[in-house]
């Protein structure tokens, strides 16, 4: 894949899951990287370390995304770390999951999900917009739940819709400086967020049994797709929205052989 030597990112929600996996590819790929965290710092430290043993740089902010100040403390630790560099690539990566129904959802809940979700990828890309340079990248990660009607990930599935609707007009309106904006939208994919995978062999292969490729996704198939949009392979694409679910419901199943 594209070569990030000399290059930038800042990926939000690094210390975990499908965060973590891009924020090591981009620096198996060349980039410095900025780890975003909002709590667990032992976590991020963890990536950092990873990074660097394999070779790699990139160093830990911590911000917490959907409380007051959020933006503003993600960038001061950002500018700290950068040194006057510009920034390359921006990964939204971070983000809450809400698993209630409509008729079980409160107002708490859908604020805070729309307000970590939403909200602060659109202030972050608003506050990254005169750090990031022209011919830049901006990816977003959604969800194949945008496509997939999950009744009781009704708001979850909003939030992601709304990146979608992002990140199409932003390339739009970014197209004049040559900074493409794309989305990922990942499947169900192996993390902590969905742990009952590891605890459930019968639900996983329910899942894999549902999915085209017939396994379940990991986060390194996330950040394949996210690396690619990074390279200058991708220099073509812009305002898309990548599935990379590996074929989740994408129809009846196909009869596989043993």
């Amino acid at each position: 894949m594209g070569d990030l030597a000399g290059r930038t990112a800042l990926v939000t929600g690094a210390s975990r899951g499908i965060g973590r996996a891009i924020a090591e590819r981009l620096a198996a790929d060349g980039a410095l990287v900025a780890v975003h965290y909002g709590s667990n710092e032992t976590a991020a430290k963890e990536t950092v370390a990873a990074i660097e043993q394999a070779g790699g740089r990139a160093f830990a902010i911590p911000a917490r995304l959907g409380s007051d100040g959020d933006v503003d403390e993600l960038f001061t630790g950002l500018e700290r770390e950068l040194r006057g560099q510009s920034l390359d690539i921006l990964v939204n990566n971070a983000g809450v999951h809400s698993s209630a129904s409509i008729e079980e959802v409160t107002p708490e809940e859908f604020d805070r999900v729309f307000a970590v979700n939403v909200r602060a990828p659109f202030f972050i890309i608003q506050r990254a917009l005169p750090l990031l340079r022209d011919g830049g990248r901006i990816i977003n990660i959604s969800s194949a739940n945008t496509r997939i009607a999950v009744t009781t990930e009704l708001a979850y599935a909003m939030t992601k819709g709304a990146l979608n609707v992002l990140g199409r007009t932003l390339a739009n309106g970014l197209g004049a400086r040559h900074i493409t904006v794309n989305t990922v939208a990942p499947g169900t994919t192996e993390t902590d967020m969905i742990g009952w995978l590891r605890h459930s062999p019968e639900a996983a292969a329910g899942v894999a049994a549902s999915t085209a490729l017939g396994r379940v996704g990991q986060p390194e198939d996330v950040a394949a797709a996210v690396a690619f949009l990074a390279s200058d392979d991708a220099r073509w694409v812009t305002g898309h929205v990548l599935d990379a679910s590996g074929g989740l419901f994408l129809g009846p199943g196909v009869f596989r052989p043993s």
